[in-house]
């Protein structure tokens, strides 16, 4: 597995995603997994051309942003088994598995979520770098809130992004903390209760403002994303409502066992409320402070999606 630059240990998707490989290998003693750090964008071909002289039975890349580096070791390496994390090509590639992940799906659940819990009538939602795999979740989670006031007759408000004109806030990495601290900071000073990173590590930024207002008084809480936070970064589980995740660790497992197995094949596998690739996580410590009605409005909301009843956001993970 080559890493993005979030790092092994980013709480995110780098780690799913190694967390995927180490299933892989507790599953079939023939599966043997090691990783390759990229600290920069400009390590991604290196690091895979080194898997591809050990002659790796198959490569996994993490993320939008090593698209091109996959896409042309791939097609020069025909015969290889690849694996990306995020992303999804257009025609497919035949020896590559696109592992995309319909967040708009469980970002909706979230908003949801988030407008049913603000006692202040605001919440708020960044990203890390501006990709389509970042705002396909800000898409959901904006929509989510907006259903929700259609619902509630209220009129939560969303600060750091909106849909319809995409336009919000990004830190513009995934791995600057402090980054991630300031921009909550103001969301919360400008009344956000309740904030969602869509940010790899730059989220622990937000977690430890969000846990400074706490000690300050305030009422504040948060979602996490990806990964379910109260078991990836739990020293803020108490302050985490939910996460909206998504099934790396199950997705990458399974393309490596194919490819271990023979069974390996190209194309798209996508994540989706129904089949149980993208899921809202367990409330945690919240199980009880979520109420009933709302937890009961939650499955309501996820069945209409999942039926086609309820549309999200057009935005397709393949796109």
């Amino acid at each position: 597995m080559v890493t993005d630059t979030g790092g092994i240990n980013d709480k995110s998707f780098n780690q799913s995603a190694w967390e995927g490989m180490q299933q892989a290998a507790a599953a079939n003693p023939n599966v043997t997994v090691k990783f390759l750090q990229s600290t920069s964008q400009s390590d991604y071909v290196p690091n895979i051309n080194t898997f591809l002289g050990q002659k790796c039975g198959i490569i996994v890349t993490v993320g939008f942003l090593m698209a091109q580096a996959t896409q042309t070791a791939a097609q020069k390496n025909p015969t290889g088994n690849f694996a990306i994390v995020d992303n999804a090509y257009s025609p497919v590639i035949k020896n590559v598995d696109a592992l995309v992940f319909n967040t708009v799906q469980d970002g909706f659940l979230g908003g949801y979520l988030a407008a049913g819990m603000s006692k202040t009538g605001k919440v708020a939602t960044f990203g890390g770098q501006e990709l389509p795999t970042v705002t396909i979740y800000m898409d959901g989670f904006w929509d989510g809130v907006q259903y929700y006031n259609a619902q509630h007759k209220t009129n939560v408000q969303v600060l750091g992004w909106n849909e319809q004109t995409q336009k919000g806030s990004f830190t513009g990495d995934f791995t600057d903390q402090t980054k991630g601290q300031t921009t909550t900071q103001t969301f919360i000073s400008e009344g956000a209760d309740i904030i969602f990173p869509v940010a790899g590590n730059v989220g622990l930024g937000a977690a430890k403002a969000v846990q400074n207002a706490d000690n300050a008084g305030g009422n504040v809480n948060m979602l996490w994303v990806d990964t379910d936070g109260c078991i990836s970064a739990a020293q803020y589980c108490k302050y985490f409502i939910s996460s909206v995740t998504k099934g790396i660790q199950a997705a990458v497992k399974t393309a490596v066992l194919s490819a271990q197995g023979g069974s390996f094949k190209g194309g798209d596998y996508i994540g989706t409320l129904a089949n149980g690739g993208v899921v809202l996580s367990p409330f945690h410590d919240f199980a009880s402070k979520v109420p009933s009605a709302l937890q009961a409005e939650l499955k309501t909301v996820q069945a209409g999606i999942e039926s086609g009843s309820i549309t999200t956001a057009t935005k397709s993970p393949v796109s």
